[in-house]
């Protein structure tokens, strides 16, 4: 019985922490001690609820006791302005029955927003915010972040200590952003939670090809986002961005966990109710592109086309490769950048032939962004071996697979230069 208690605080609590820590902050104006009430709120219930059972609304009495410890914290400081005194007169004498009272009741879209723009402040490095917002908005913690991305626990620890240390030191003011700084700061959080999903989608470091927990946490704050801002259409190119590839998810390894490249796919194993909600969101994006004021698709939108045109395709051999070298070209111009030019040239290679395609690998060959980026070679190996030259293929495929960090990406670098895949050790039997 215990055990379910404790597991029921635990989903209550993954559901209601971010929900918590924006009420909270809004009060006490300090993202680090509105998560310290909260986390104390939580022992309370770990205390409490075993004995007396959860309660009807679960949300609503973490946010009663969190308020009443922040009377407590306020009250026992010293050298508080008059300001806090008042505040904390204020949440003493609320009604005794707040706790009965409903979360969802509280106003707190706008709350929950400027924790997401705080959690994503660009005076923190893309390490803290990434931290900070799985940690804060995704219920994360810290144990848990680490084994994500394969990084020691106490340094993610230390990574989110220091980001609440940064953000108060330079008075982050607890709000959302107007004006011409929303776009950027919107960039900013589209740009965290996308690294959050790709880093599951395609892991950098390790033995796994996937860490599908992290696309499901960076799919969760996607939509929570496309619930805050429902006017910005690059949040819904990203969620639609996110669903379509997330639908891939099940054809993406093989019976022994190693890499199926997209062509190869099994589309039948496709999660086609995540495409529907893809594609949903994409044209919700491209409506609020071509409204009046509109200014077209952004990035993340016309990454989200492309993946609509794989979605589309019912085989591999009916992809539009022409629409999807033209929409590369479109992104290329509103987004350049290396990375761009080497997906382009994949895409111009399956519409027009390897040897165009080609051509644009050599444009950016030389460029320092790639130098150590291991899609380069990769790439560029296919086009070889398309084109015969199979010796210079083999050469860029074991170039590949000494760059890449991952394991098992490895192992498909070297069988595609044709090295012997190394014996894996048996699993145990369960």
């Amino acid at each position: 019985m215990t055990t379910d208690v404790h597991r029921s605080i635990d989903a209550v609590f993954r559901i209601e922490s971010a929900r918590l820590i924006a009420a909270l902050t809004r009060i006490v104006r300090d993202v680090g001690l509105a998560e310290e009430l909260a986390q104390d709120a939580l022992v309370a219930a770990l205390q409490q609820w075993p004995e007396s059972g959860v309660p009807d609304k679960p949300g609503a009495w973490l946010m009663a006791v969190a308020k009443r410890r922040a009377v407590d914290v306020i009250r026992r400081q010293a050298t508080l302005s008059r300001k806090y005194e008042e505040l904390a007169s204020a949440l003493a004498t609320e009604s005794a029955d707040e706790e009965h009272a409903d979360l969802d009741d509280e106003p707190l879209g706008d709350d929950l927003l400027r924790l997401v723009f705080i959690a994503c402040h660009p005076v923190l490095s893309t390490e803290a915010r990434v931290a900070l917002t799985l940690k804060l908005l995704g219920g994360l913690t810290t144990e848990e972040i680490g084994r994500a991305f394969l990084v020691r626990e106490s340094t993610i620890a230390q990574r989110i200590v220091r980001a609440k240390r940064t953000l108060a030191e330079a008075r982050v003011p607890f709000e959302v952003p107007s004006g011409a700084d929303l776009d950027a700061r919107v960039q900013s959080v589209l740009e965290v939670v996308y690294l959050v999903f790709n880093e599951g989608y395609a892991a950098t470091t390790g033995d796994d090809w996937m860490r599908p927990a992290l696309c499901a946490d960076a799919l969760r704050l996607g939509r929570i986002l496309a619930e805050l801002l429902p006017h910005e259409p690059e949040v819904h190119g990203l969620v639609a961005l996110m669903e379509i590839q997330a639908s891939r998810i099940p054809a993406r390894t093989g019976p022994r966990g190693e890499p199926v490249l997209l062509l190869d796919q099994d589309r039948m194993r496709w999660d086609h109710v995540l495409i529907r909600h893809g594609l949903t969101a994409l044209a919700r994006a491209e409506a609020i592109a071509r409204s009046p004021g509109g200014r077209g698709l952004g990035p993340y939108g016309l990454q989200a086309a492309i993946a609509a045109c794989h979605a589309r395709a019912r085989t591999a051999g009916d992809t539009d490769w022409a629409r999807i070298a033209a929409l590369y070209d479109a992104l290329a111009q509103i987004a350049p950048s290396p990375v761009v030019e080497l997906n382009r040239a994949v895409a111009v290679a399956m519409a027009f032939g390897p040897q165009a395609g080609l051509e644009i690998v050599e444009g950016i060959r030389n460029d320092p962004a790639l130098a150590r980026y291991h899609l380069l070679p990769s790439v560029r190996g296919d086009l070889l071996a398309k084109l015969g030259r199979l010796d210079e293929a083999r050469d860029e495929f074991e170039l590949a697979a000494a760059l890449t960090r991952n394991a098992r990406e490895r192992e498909l670098l070297l069988e595609r230069a044709g090295i012997p895949r190394a014996p894996r050790p048996a699993a145990p039997h369960a």
